[in-house]
């Protein structure tokens, strides 16, 4: 783990580097990445996404996913009779 594959040292940013990679290969939120990265989605696309583009399923990228709301979640509460998982 000290060394990439071609022998150059790791460092923290190439571990936020991977960070950002595998999420976005998992289909994680490209909004939410960026947040959590304290970084652009312009810069994530540019940077990150530009080399991933043959392994990812693109559709899911630029997708803006509906959050939950609380009345949502009270209302599957009323309608099941217990709480929703999280």
């Amino acid at each position: 783990m000290k060394f990439d594959r071609n022998g150059k040292a790791r460092t923290a940013y190439s571990l936020r580097h991977s960070y950002i990679c595998f999420r976005l290969l998992e289909g994680a939120d490209i909004y939410q990445v960026a947040k959590n990265c304290r970084t652009s989605v312009e810069m994530i696309e540019k940077h990150y996404a530009a080399h991933l583009k043959d392994m990812i399923d693109t559709s899911l990228v630029n997708v803006r996913r509906e959050r939950s709301t609380r009345r949502d979640q009270d209302k599957q509460e009323d309608d099941s009779g217990r709480r929703p998982e999280a």
